[in-house]
């Protein structure tokens, strides 16, 4: 007797696909849409318990397909909150793919913002000096539901916290989303479907970019009110190939112009991410080329200070260096905030996602 292969997982299929999956099944269309409630809005864990769906539609689903969502493998908590179970804790959380990969995702608080911080990819190709996902290379791109399956699981700890929910949604974890632009536009619309219970604002979240200039004018053409923040940490061109190879592509006149064209078709600012690197981007004259770089368009400068990895040869700036950077940008006349990062001791800050053996202090079995 043959065996047979594990079922396919229908999480797999994206909304649109689905609508096939019940044609194949002989149901009509509508379908498609009560089941993707169903998965999303429900969470249903079995096909058994989708009530509104027929008996026999329900048992040919459990016999062609299963179920099976992204879980939990542990969590860390940031250790400078006064003591265990603090809202104000940031914690990372280290989940476990249908297929057994690994990615890595942050809870973060902030006054009254609760943040989730997803990954997009296992890996990233993109080797950017300062990043230890880069350095872990590329696994492969995450599927929608896995991207939406850390939200929940975020989601789930959030309601163990005072206010109960998640507040924002930012898609700067593991990973470049442009390069899964695809699915991350399918995670988009399912996380922000207001007739769903989890329901976000797409003015609630954030995408992430190094400055892939294709995918910056599909979102510009999308129609989304999502955010856009773009990883630029140097406006010397030189510098930014050394740090990050992508701008050998997407060299910074080219990037100005696609934020640009995002400015006329959105009415939206962009957020230009610049991390501070000791000796290295943070001189009197990296401010003066930041500064004609973001008078280009609408924009706001986000500082943040690097976040140390072991082996990777960078230095968190000095305060005074710090203050004369954000004071030369202020008397410019830009918007500038400085960001405190959150979760470095435990390995959750910008750059620092990698699951590789040690950084939850074990290698996950």
């Amino acid at each position: 007797m043959q065996e047979t292969g594990p079922r396919p997982n229908i999480l797999e299929f994206s909304r649109e696909q689905l609508a096939g999956v019940m044609a194949r099944h002989g149901e009509p269309k509508f379908r498609a849409a009560q089941l993707h409630r169903w998965l999303y809005s429900h969470e249903a864990g079995d096909f058994a318990s989708m009530s509104s769906i027929s008996a026999g539609l329900r048992e040919k689903l459990s016999s062609a397909y299963e179920i099976r969502m992204p879980s939990v493998v542990r969590s860390e908590s940031d250790q400078q909150a006064c003591c265990p179970g603090d809202s104000s804790t940031t914690v990372k959380y280290l989940l476990r793919m249908p297929d057994d990969e690994l990615v890595e995702s942050v809870l973060i608080p902030s006054g009254d913002r609760l943040t989730a911080c997803l990954s997009s990819q296992s890996g990233c190709p993109l080797q950017c000096g300062f990043c230890a996902t880069g350095h872990m290379g590329f696994r492969r791109n995450l599927h929608a539901f896995e991207m939406i399956g850390q939200a929940y699981a975020l989601q789930h700890e959030a309601e163990r916290r005072p206010g109960g929910r998640l507040t924002n949604i930012v898609f700067m974890g593991m990973g470049e989303p442009l390069l899964n632009i695809d699915n991350v536009f399918e995670a988009i619309g399912t996380l922000t479907n207001m007739d769903y219970r989890f329901g976000i604002s797409e003015k609630r979240v954030t995408i992430s970019t190094v400055g892939l200039v294709p995918g910056i004018e599909r979102i510009a053409a999308s129609g989304l009110k999502t955010k856009l923040a773009v990883s630029l940490h140097s406006a010397d061109q030189k510098l930014r190939e050394q740090l990050m190879p992508v701008a050998r592509q997407y060299p910074l006149e080219e990037l100005g112009n696609a934020i640009s064209g995002y400015n006329r078709k959105t009415g939206l600012p962009v957020t230009l991410v610049y991390m501070l690197l000791r000796g290295v981007n943070d001189s009197p004259e990296n401010a003066r080329k930041l500064t004609h770089f973001a008078r280009r368009f609408l924009c706001k400068i986000n500082l943040i200070d690097y976040n140390p990895i072991v082996n990777f040869g960078f230095s968190p700036v000095y305060d005074d260096t710090r203050n004369t950077f954000v004071g030369q940008l202020l008397d410019a006349g830009l918007q500038v905030t400085v960001r405190k990062s959150q979760g470095a001791a435990i390995n959750a800050a910008c750059g620092q996602l990698a699951t590789h053996p040690g950084t939850f202090g074990a290698n996950p079995q």
